[in-house]
């Protein structure tokens, strides 16, 4: 069994309101989870969005589709899991081909990274980032660096910064984006 393989698809449970009553609207395989063949070990989903003034109960519409723009306008929300594969598994890879693969599952986000500066990003959102599972580097546009363990939690204000998984085992990260607008 190959590294691909053993990636679990979240499971995402979706709670809402049908005839006054609490029900279960979903329970199952997150619709919206990519695991990458150009890159092994390498995992997106988005569990669910928001528009930027929710309204309750929430349609029973499918909130998080495939294909779905990754960056949430202002008071959008986007939850996502990401499972991040050693970085030496990046030096082995057709970087054409990842590139290709990740406009398709993480559109608006791929937009937003560097090409002369493999990893580092910029998006107009306060993210919640938590640690679920592994170790992983945050890198800022400075060098500066820290080191972040399960349960560790980020909260990232629109910084130029890019993710490392500098150990031998994959990394996973709950992401709370949350639209922002920028001032100039």
């Amino acid at each position: 069994m190959n590294r691909a393989t053993q990636l679990r698809i979240p499971r995402r449970v979706v709670t809402g309101i049908s005839n006054g009553r609490s029900v279960f609207i979903s329970d199952g395989p997150a619709p919206n989870a990519h695991v990458y063949g150009s890159v092994p070990g390498h995992l997106t989903s988005v569990l669910y969005a928001t528009s930027a003034k929710p309204s309750l109960p929430q349609s029973h519409a499918e909130q998080a589709p495939p294909q779905i723009l990754i960056t949430p306008e202002p008071g959008q929300t986007k939850l996502m899991i990401v499972v991040f594969p050693p970085d030496s598994v990046f030096a082995t890879i057709d970087p054409a081909a990842a590139v290709e693969e990740q406009a398709m599952h993480i559109p608006g986000l791929i937009q937003a990274f560097e090409p002369d500066a493999p990893g580092m990003h910029t998006t107009d959102t306060i993210d919640y980032d938590i640690v679920l599972d592994g170790e992983v580097w945050l890198e800022l546009d400075d060098g500066a660096e820290t080191l972040l363990k399960q349960g560790d939690v980020v909260v990232q204000c629109g910084t130029r910064h890019a993710w490392r998984n500098k150990g031998d085992k994959p990394a996973t990260i709950c992401f709370v984006l949350i639209g922002a607008e920028r001032r100039s």
